[in-house]
């Protein structure tokens, strides 16, 4: 039987750790006691200038240390601690889709920085990391925002993983004509793991091509959050964010393999 691709596609803050990357390490440093007050002026400085949030928190990240290089974000990505399971989830769960034909691929979207992520444990898991980047100088040091990815421009990257143009800057094959046939990852072969609003676009995107969508949340004060999303039928699932084995997520993501490899043993008949 031939092996079927799956496409595991995570938003990062709050989905795979419990806070914004930022609030581990890099905000402190800025002298903040606490990191609500650099959210707020980030928001202030949104309103003044009538700027994208996502845009207003890298300018203050850069703004507030002007010295700030790559080296430095990726630094960064050591500070940050991962829900329970995360660093075993990735090789636990192809080895199981492996069992059962079906090759799982892991994706990250989220409105965090690349370089934060790249500087994390679980860096290498990932097939590919779409997230927001600063351009750099010869010596690594900043010199704009090279990509902003917010909630509606998640919705890109689910287009470039279904037809397989990963390039961010390959805009003409994402938007030439591909028949299904020749898709990399059909939609309905995507699960989308997100934890709040902004990836409301992103699940109604996967939700409508037939993929699953689960929200996640870290403690029961933000469970209402997750609830709701699958009230409001965004999400197909809501459960804690626990990937140890064994977990209630492990087991959902285990069925939806094994569907996968019943629909692809019933093709196999044709």
């Amino acid at each position: 039987m031939k092996n079927i691709k799956l496409a595991l596609i995570y938003d990062f803050d709050k989905t795979l750790s419990p806070k914004d990357m930022q609030e581990f390490h890099y905000i402190n440093s800025l002298g903040y006691d606490d990191p609500a007050k650099f959210w707020a002026e980030c928001g202030d400085f949104s309103q003044k200038h009538n700027c994208d949030g996502i845009l207003s928190y890298m300018y203050l990240m850069a703004f507030k240390n002007p010295d700030l290089t790559k080296t430095q974000l990726l630094e960064e990505g050591r500070y940050v601690k991962l829900y329970p399971g995360v660093t075993t989830w990735f090789d636990r769960i192809n080895g199981y889709g492996k069992k059962h034909h079906v090759d799982v691929e892991h994706y990250v979207i989220s409105s965090g920085l690349t370089d934060i992520i790249k500087g994390t444990s679980i860096a290498d898991k990932f097939k590919k990391i779409y997230a927001c980047t600063y351009a750099y100088d010869g010596n690594g040091k900043i010199l704009w925002p090279s990509r902003v990815v917010n909630y509606t421009m998640k919705t890109q990257y689910l287009f470039r993983i279904n037809k397989g143009v990963l390039s961010e800057t390959n805009d003409e094959d994402l938007n030439s004509s591909t028949p299904e046939s020749e898709k990399y990852i059909p939609l309905e072969n995507m699960v989308y793991f997100g934890d709040g609003s902004t990836d409301v676009p992103s699940m109604k995107v996967v939700q409508q091509n037939g993929g699953i969508t689960i929200a996640v949340f870290g403690d029961d004060s933000k469970r209402n959050k997750a609830e709701q999303l699958y009230t409001d039928k965004r999400a197909t699932f809501f459960v804690k964010a626990d990937y140890s084995k064994d977990s209630r997520i492990e087991k959902i993501v285990e069925g939806i393999i094994d569907s996968l490899e019943a629909k692809n043993r019933l093709e196999d008949f044709r």
